[in-house]
């Protein structure tokens, strides 16, 4: 039994029209959206292809490779010459673990990043709080403090060869209180030298970082601050520091990364491990194991091991450092 309408014609949404129960007939059904493989903004994936490329050539193949490696009996041969590496498992992570060396570098390097990253951090937001309140030659310190940072290290570590040596300027000033042996030739110090250097060389960095930061925060925080009678200290503690929270995870995160990879500093000052091994970081151990020793899967291992250490520990540092940021 067919649907009729009051006039006698076949009722709307019957199937004498062909249109659905529930749906006029000028009410079609809305085509279906095909997918877009390459976003809203195809466009945007070509102008970011030559980063992909450069990503994936200079960061990503070379980790995948050394990861490889690091599980193989991998050495050095003549060019186009195929040589069995049989798979090794762990065995290079064994002996880069239970190596008296490696562990003592992993212990240098805690040494200069509890040394570093604060120094890092305190002083180049202090610096960069006190040089956004500079009105005469702002740019002119700006510039001093940037310098050393773009200087190369071997152009500036004589300098510091010169400061921290045993008849240096330091120990000069220092008089009877000067150590004996020095600074950079003293295995105790050796390590917090280095770290000191570091820390003033790539201050000029960080303090624009900061300085970026800074001209976020309103000057109506400070002025009302002012008004209720803070100080200073007040304004920098409760309006500065929490301003910054982002560019401050940024800082300790790069401070961490760049004194992990510590290579070329403790090269130059300590002529490689400095005294008893003193100095030594994991990433001159490759160096040392991977070019020197001809045993580039054991320096891969440490490498991967390193990576990840390095991983970790800017993880837990976003979490405490950056709180709900993170």
């Amino acid at each position: 039994m067919s649907l009729r309408s009051s006039d006698g014609g076949p009722a709307a949404g019957s199937p004498a029209t062909g249109v659905p129960v529930g749906r006029t007939a000028d009410q079609r059904p809305a085509p279906r959206k095909r997918k877009n493989i390459l976003g809203r903004q195809p466009l945007g994936l070509l102008f970011s292809a030559p980063y992909v490329i450069y990503v994936l050539a200079v960061l990503a193949y070379p980790l995948g490779y050394a990861v490889y490696i690091s599980f193989h009996d991998f050495f050095f041969t003549a060019p186009r010459v195929k040589v069995d590496r049989p798979f090794v498992g762990l065995d290079n992570y064994i002996t880069v673990l239970s190596d008296p060396a490696v562990q003592r570098s992993f212990a240098n390097i805690g040494v200069f990043l509890v040394i570093n990253v604060p120094l890092t951090v305190g002083l180049s937001l202090v610096l960069a709080n006190a040089l956004n309140r500079v009105t005469k030659l702002r740019t002119f310190f700006r510039v001093s403090y940037y310098v050393p940072y773009v200087t190369a290290s071997v152009a500036v570590v004589g300098v510091w060869l010169f400061l921290f040596q045993q008849n240096g300027l330091v120990n000069a000033l220092l008089g009877p209180l000067a150590p004996n042996p020095s600074w950079l030739t003293n295995s105790w110090l050796a390590m917090p030298t280095v770290a000191l250097y570091v820390t003033w060389k790539q201050l000029g960095f960080f303090i624009l970082l900061y300085l970026a930061a800074l001209q976020n925060i309103p000057d109506e925080l400070y002025e009302s601050a002012s008004v209720d009678g803070g100080n200073k200290w007040v304004q920098f503690w409760n309006i500065t520091v929490p301003g910054v929270r982002s560019a401050s995870v940024l800082v300790t995160l790069l401070a961490t990364i760049t004194g992990a990879n510590l290579f070329t500093e403790p090269y130059l000052l300590t002529g490689g491990g400095g005294p008893d091994g003193a100095s030594t970081s994991p990433v001159f151990l490759m160096y040392q194991k991977g070019i020197l020793q001809g045993n580039p899967d054991v320096a891969a291992a440490l490498g991967v091991i390193l990576v990840i250490g390095v991983l970790l520990i800017a993880l837990i540092q976003k979490r405490l450092v950056g709180g709900k940021e993170a």
